[in-house]
């Protein structure tokens, strides 16, 4: 599906107010965990955003105006003194005044929002549409105009966005206001995910705003806050290749990752779910829920809230999401499982516990 074309459905008003949203359309590029290695490569990238500007830019549209038909749409707006970008993508049966889950999905350190909505990628906006759900994509911090080689500031991790302290929790606040006075959301099934630095930033998320998401899903990222002490339960999936070579499953940066300065000495794998069994006060014994050639499932449950924390591993695929198509270092996704599809059953079994007490 080639979405950058398909940006605002004919008849939205378009006005402009200050502290406006721009659509603004961003052709999709860019690797996870990439960065600009010099000075030619972001003037390559300003020169390129300044022709994007001029030759594609559409009018603005005021904030808070209601988003009537199924489509993709880009916004960016101003906060914490950073010109910030996100997209949404609409499924065809959306109908307003209908309250409609929703599921924020976090890039990958280094890449940006546009190779995150990538259907060749990850398949999320497929899975989009054959679920039901509005999906947004934020971008992550970029010093380069085209939002490009984007960090999420996630506690110890990633970058620029850690190194300058982005307020990335506050920029999800942002976007969440905005789009409740665009859309129908139904706020019981407000949901996260993320690839590895996008994952690690739904941990933040569940952290620091447990009483607006119903549950996250984490890929091939751990739990790398700083501090995290959650005003409740929050249900948590996490997903992990067993190979992984770049965040490892036992913890440590892999040697893909270069200058480890710019990553962490990542938390484990099993760390991290005890870690999250423990805030939610979980039964401490896994119950199996799925075991199939490649991979199983562990759940912890019952657990306070009426969440549970799930933990699915498969044997191969390395740093990536999967039932994806993007392979890394010649290494394809695992096929055994599908992260999307084995995230919205998740999802949607916790909805009728933490979801129905918002």
């Amino acid at each position: 599906m080639n979405f950058t074309e398909k940006l605002l459905p004919m008849g939205t008003a378009l006005a402009v107010l200050a502290c406006s949203l721009l659509v603004v359309p961003h052709p999709a590029s860019a690797q996870d965990n990439a960065a600009p290695t010099s000075l030619r490569e972001r003037i390559k990238e300003r020169r390129q955003a300044r022709q994007e500007a001029r030759s594609g830019a559409q009018t603005p549209t005021a904030g808070g105006n209601r988003i009537e038909q199924p489509g993709d749409y880009n916004f960016t707006l101003e906060h914490g003194g950073h010109t910030r970008h996100y997209r949404v993508h609409v499924p065809r049966n959306y109908q307003t005044g209908k309250p409609t889950p929703l599921l924020m999905a976090f890039h990958g350190g280094g890449g940006n929002m546009d190779y995150q909505a990538s259907d060749e990628n990850y398949g999320l906006i497929s899975k989009s549409e054959s679920a039901g759900f509005i999906a947004v994509f934020p971008n992550g911090y970029s010093k380069l105009p085209s939002g490009k080689f984007a960090t999420w500031n996630a506690g110890n991790c990633c970058a620029d966005a850690r190194d300058h302290n982005v307020d990335d929790v506050g920029f999800v606040r942002q976007i969440l206001s905005d789009l409740h006075g665009r859309l129908s959301i139904d706020r019981k099934r407000i949901y996260a995910t993320g690839m590895s630095n996008g994952g690690m930033m739904a941990y933040r998320l569940a952290c620091e705003m447990p009483d607006t998401f119903a549950a996250i899903a984490a890929v091939a990222g751990t739990d790398n806050t700083a501090q995290c002490a959650p005003k409740r339960p929050i249900a948590v999936l996490h997903i992990h290749a067993q190979n992984d070579d770049r965040v490892l499953y036992n913890g440590g940066a892999g040697r893909k990752f270069g200058d480890v300065s710019k990553v962490t000495d990542f938390t484990s794998v099993p760390a991290t779910v005890s870690r999250w069994v423990a805030h939610n006060s979980c039964s401490p014994t896994p119950q199996r829920t799925l075991s199939t050639a490649g991979a199983y499932c562990d759940r912890y449950a019952p657990c306070q809230g009426g969440t549970s924390v799930q933990l699915c591993v498969t044997d191969s695929g390395g740093h990536s999401w999967p039932g994806g198509h993007k392979a890394r270092a010649g290494e394809t996704p695992s096929q055994a499982i599908s992260a999307n599809d084995v995230m919205w059953e998740f999802f949607t079994a916790v909805s009728g516990g933490v979801g129905s007490q918002r």
